[in-house]
């Protein structure tokens, strides 16, 4: 009986009020004599019982929590920029914005946005301004193919085109002042012919407004249609660009299906064929190519007399895009520079940040109209025809 006493709990019991009109009920509560514990004790307690210093600092291993891509290559130094900036960068992005025109060179996430929009280092504003190159992709964001590489948006059916976008683009140019422009677009399966009428438009109405502002077309390869090429050859720009991007090995994996190595070298012979003062095309490095097939694709780029290339390191835009295979040392693009200046080439821009209309007026203005790359190019002839002669006497 003791022992059940004790183990009974002690209760003082809560009833009706005696002598109340509203009397009340009260649950019965535990008595106030039993022992409750102090919470700052038992927390002084819980830590000097608890783990101390010399347990942090252990040497037993520690598990590491590792973020982003251990496998991939690392970005390396040499391909990070600073943020754009300048009087001549600011002004072209306000002005693109209020006359509603898109750039490759944002829609593409180019490293090199504030080099080309900002000029020459140094010079005057209106100097900088000359020297800025900016690239306008005609008939609107969204493309009808989907490169592994490209960032652009696609769509089976884009937008349709704006009418007033040609004379939008040509009085656009004329404010900026800028002396060389570069004209792209996104591929436009969806028209009859490709957008080559609309191009050659634009190319017109600025020549219209600017007649001394160069200008550059870097077009698709309208699905093959030699024509289409002409339209836009003979509109009366500078320059015609159209782009091989890699290795005849590997464009079935880099670029869309419906584009080809050998269509786009047609593409570039037609142009020349048409009068096309330069042709011009861009190969990226660092998605698994070798040596002898870069060779090959220049060897192919000769045969059909292609004045301008140029090299540079693909960078993948987002994960969902094809992956970096490696990153390419700046050793590495000069090499190929000397190679393709050695074949003949009138102009080779390569290096990691290098894209295929980066500073094109500085080169064009600086090596071509001022016939530095012409006199080279007649040196070298001129070496070349008397070395044969030499070799003619002595057999």
């Amino acid at each position: 009986m003791a022992a059940q006493a004790l183990l009974k709990p002690s209760f003082r019991l809560v009833g009706v009020h005696r002598g109340s009109r509203n009397p009340f009920r009260c649950l019965a509560t535990p008595s106030s004599s039993a022992p409750t514990r102090n919470v700052q004790t038992s927390f002084s307690d819980d830590l000097v019982n608890g783990p101390s210093l010399d347990d942090f600092l252990s040497e037993a291993p520690v598990q590491r929590v590792v973020l982003g891509n251990t496998k991939g290559p690392r970005l390396p130094d040499f391909l990070k920029t600073k943020i754009p900036s300048g009087t001549s960068f600011h002004q072209i992005k306000k002005d693109l914005r209020g006359l509603n025109l898109h750039t490759v060179c944002e829609e593409a996430r180019c490293p090199n946005i504030g080099d080309c929009w900002g000029g020459k280092e140094g010079a005057s504003e209106e100097e900088g301004r000359r020297a800025a190159t900016a690239t306008i992709m005609l008939m609107g964001d969204t493309c009808t193919r989907g490169c592994r590489f490209c960032s652009v948006k696609t769509s089976r059916t884009p937008p349709p085109l704006d009418p007033h976008e040609p004379e939008n683009t040509a009085e656009a140019i004329s404010r900026w002042g800028v002396g060389y422009i570069v004209l792209t677009s996104v591929d436009r399966d969806d028209l009859v012919d490709g957008g080559a009428h609309h191009f050659a438009e634009t190319i017109r109405k600025i020549k219209q407004k600017a007649p001394d502002i160069l200008v550059e077309a870097l077009t698709g390869d309208f699905a093959g249609s030699l024509d289409h090429v002409s339209v836009v050859a003979k509109s009366g720009l500078d320059v015609y660009a159209h782009n091989i991007e890699t290795v005849e090995a590997l464009t079935p994996y880099v670029r869309d299906r419906r584009a080809t190595f050998r269509q786009s070298l047609k593409v570039l012979e037609h142009a020349k064929k048409e009068g096309v003062r330069i042709t011009k095309t861009s190969i990226m490095l660092g998605v698994g190519e070798n040596g002898e097939q870069i060779m090959d694709a220049l060897r192919e780029l000769r045969k059909l007399d292609v004045d301008v290339v140029t090299f540079g390191q693909y960078m993948r835009p987002t994960k969902r895009h094809m992956k970096v295979n490696r990153y390419v040392e700046p050793a590495e693009f000069d090499r190929w520079k000397q190679v393709a200046e050695d074949m003949g080439f009138l102009y080779v821009a390569s290096g990691p940040l290098v894209r295929s209309s980066y500073k094109a007026g500085e080169y064009f203005i600086e090596n071509v109209l001022k016939g530095k790359a012409i006199e080279k190019r007649t040196k070298k002839l001129v070496v070349d025809e008397v070395a044969a002669s030499q070799q003619t006497q002595l057999h």
